[in-house]
């Protein structure tokens, strides 16, 4: 070949603008790729929000971003989430109203095309900056639509390394906007979804009768995995000669079957404890037999357990089916576990003997039923997440049983991943009956 069969500068110019144009298409693809796998993985909508704006201030090197979520009507910003200020620039914020959609941020909601600007100062629809705001020079927003409706837009604003966004930026972040309206169309499915198994397992789950003289409270919460309908409950009620009987118990699973079993266990509990003559490990063992005698019969841990007047004084009378020991909380704020045997969960062996337990309990003190998705985190140790859930008991011991029980489910030290319910019942001063 000779060189006059060589190609021109201005051709070996053209190839080269083309495969750093490939090769920038490229990396872009598979960081648009990796994006779509991260939102797509979230499934709490502030967290699939402030993840899509984070993605795409960093596929373009935007050094501002923000997603405003409009209103039922599709008029008006509902919600701005801004990212990349800094603790300065907040700081300098403080006080001045989120933006409402006006200027370049109502020109995108009623004319969802995107939208590139070189200078927003210039743009006939800038409405310009509250006094504190940084400033801004470049823009770039995208509609982004749910099930054809649009549900918001996100913004990008100054690339760092200060030159406008260009056609390129603008596709790339098209194709975000795609990827991020399933992500938020999942979330909302997840919440809704969520939500709908909360409100059936409250509705399974009995509200809890007038004790007094005892004080009591109870907590539920769902598990934080969609659709995860539980087996955890509890229960409790006053008995005809003056004791309280309470009772916590989880089904194993998590569906609609757990959940179902476990109301049905719970119904055919509460006539056997309402006998004042039968232990709580003769109510266990009867319900035991009932249950295996069942087509699919659940497998379950429960603890029942009775505050009654016992010479003079009250005493916890309890027996467990495999289920996590009772906690004790003393007027002065000291804890301590009632550790027994466990005994075997019910729908194993139902021929076996159930030992009773029996424990002094003082006045004013606070006995604390759960289940083990309080305390309970795969690859950790129990006795861990039961040291932490009596620290914080220990710590709220000057609250009502519900104010505590609300304390337990909120700070529990579990992974979150399973239901958790927990009841506590405070004994009250020996008058009348307990003295009898």
């Amino acid at each position: 070949m000779s060189l006059l069969d060589l190609p021109l500068s201005s051709d070996l110019n053209r190839i080269g603008e083309q495969l750093h144009a490939l090769a920038r298409a490229q990396g872009t693809l598979q960081e648009l790729l990796q994006a779509v796998v991260n939102i797509t993985g979230e499934l709490e909508l502030p967290a699939v929000l402030r993840r899509i704006v984070r993605t795409a201030m960093d596929l373009v090197g935007a050094r501002y971003g923000a997603m405003g979520v409009l209103d039922e009507e599709g008029r008006l910003l509902d919600e701005f989430i801004p990212l990349g200020l800094t603790s300065q620039e907040l700081a300098a914020l403080h006080g001045v109203e989120l933006p409402r959609g006006r200027g370049l941020l109502g020109h995108l909601i009623h004319h969802p095309e995107p939208l590139r600007v070189k200078n927003i100062a210039q743009h006939p629809e800038s409405a310009g900056f509250p006094p504190g705001h940084p400033p801004m020079r470049t823009l770039l927003g995208v509609a982004i639509s749910v099930r054809g409706r649009i549900y918001g837009n996100l913004y990008l604003s100054e690339r760092k390394d200060g030159q406008p966004f260009d056609r390129h930026d603008e596709g790339v972040v098209r194709a975000l906007a795609g990827t991020a309206g399933v992500a938020i169309e999942n979330a909302r499915l997840y919440q809704h979804v969520r939500h709908s198994s909360e409100q059936f397992q409250r509705l399974l789950l009995p509200r809890l009768p007038d004790l007094r003289p005892f004080a009591a409270g109870a907590a539920y919460r769902p598990a934080s995995a969609p659709a995860a309908v539980g087996g955890d409950w509890y229960d409790a009620m006053l008995l005809p000669d003056g004791a309280c009987a309470a009772v916590i118990g989880d089904v194993v699973g998590h569906d609609l079957r757990a959940a179902a079993d476990m109301a049905q266990m719970r119904n055919m509990l509460r006539p056997l404890y309402y006998d004042c003559q039968t232990s709580p490990s003769a109510s266990l063992s009867r319900l035991d037999h009932i249950i295996q005698a069942l087509e699919d019969a659940p497998v379950a841990t429960a603890l029942l357990a009775r505050l009654e007047p016992a010479d003079g004084a009250w005493q916890l009378h309890w027996s467990s089916a495999g289920h996590p020991p009772p906690l004790l909380l003393l007027p002065d704020g000291r804890v301590r576990y009632l550790e027994t045997d466990p005994g075997l969960p019910l729908g194993v062996v139902a021929d076996l003997p159930r030992p009773d337990c029996r424990q002094a309990i003082p006045v004013d003190s606070t006995v604390i039923l759960y289940t083990d998705g309080l305390v309970e985190t795969p690859g950790q140790s129990l006795d861990r997440g039961l040291d932490a859930l009596a620290v914080t008991a220990s710590r709220h011991a000057g609250r009502s049983p519900e104010e505590l029980c609300r304390a337990l489910a909120e700070h529990h030290p579990s992974d979150g991943h399973d239901d958790m319910a927990v009841i506590a019942l405070r004994t009250p001063p020996l008058t009348g009956y307990a003295r009898t």
